[in-house]
């Protein structure tokens, strides 16, 4: 019964992905094989996306502080990264799923933006599902971003409203996010969409990231549909 879909679907579902290494750990297992259990975990995630009729996700898959990890867990992930790309992106374009990457890309090789790139152009088609993989992302880094974008651009302060700043962000084009999701019952952003965030609803699952299965995608849908939001409008 949960795994059908909730009666007012959030139009916009951002998920942090937490919990890999405590996966593994709690198994005895090395950490990498708690990222490759998250990377089916993103599998499950975004078929019960398009099942349920959510028409935008953006998963936090590495974040810009990532990158201080150990050397050796960081070559997992880029690794885990290029396989993926390669091994799931024929799947993503026959489901319709149009990818986009946000964040720095210039901190990864050559290689890895090659197949970011050739993966964005096999599914720049797909109406299925808009997924956003935000990766080397910080949402503090993305704010400066736009706001140097803005100068270069040559803004008057006068003309730097919400819809000029939204525009120069990483995820210009797209609708914040309406409910954000983070696995393991951590209670926090991390730096994640900072701005986009504003009026999201939050869900906090206590479920690890490689644990998280369809039945815990359409909790946080049915949790989101019975909420009122009132987007700082008082009420009564």
């Amino acid at each position: 019964m949960l795994d059908r879909p909730a009666p007012i679907a959030p139009r916009h579902v951002a998920i942090i992905m937490d919990g890999n290494r405590r996966w593994a750990e709690g198994r005895g297992l090395p950490t990498p094989l708690g990222h490759r259990a998250g990377a089916d975990a993103v599998r499950r995630t975004v078929e019960a996306a398009i099942r349920h009729g959510v028409p935008w996700l953006t998963l936090f898959a590495f974040s810009s502080e990532n990158w201080a990890r150990p050397k050796e867990e960081v070559t997992e992930l880029t690794t885990l990264l290029r396989h993926y790309l390669k091994a799931e992106v024929a799947e993503l374009a026959r489901q319709g799923v149009r990818l986009r990457v946000i964040g720095d890309r210039a901190r990864f090789g050559a290689d890895t933006l090659a197949l970011i790139e050739a993966a964005e152009a096999r599914c720049a088609q797909g109406t299925a599902l808009n997924l956003t993989v935000a990766l080397s992302y910080g949402a503090r880094d993305e704010i400066l971003h736009a706001a140097r974008a803005a100068i270069r651009d040559g803004l008057a302060p006068e003309a730097l409203d919400e819809a000029a700043f939204a525009a120069r962000l990483f995820t210009a084009g797209q609708p914040d996010p309406d409910l954000i999701i983070r696995t393991s019952g951590e209670r926090r952003l991390s730096n994640f969409l900072l701005w986009q965030a504003a009026y999201a609803e939050m869900h906090f699952p206590p479920v690890l990231w490689p644990d998280f299965g369809p039945e815990h995608f359409a909790e946080a849908l049915a949790d989101y549909a019975a909420r009122e939001r009132r987007f700082g409008a008082r009420v009564g």
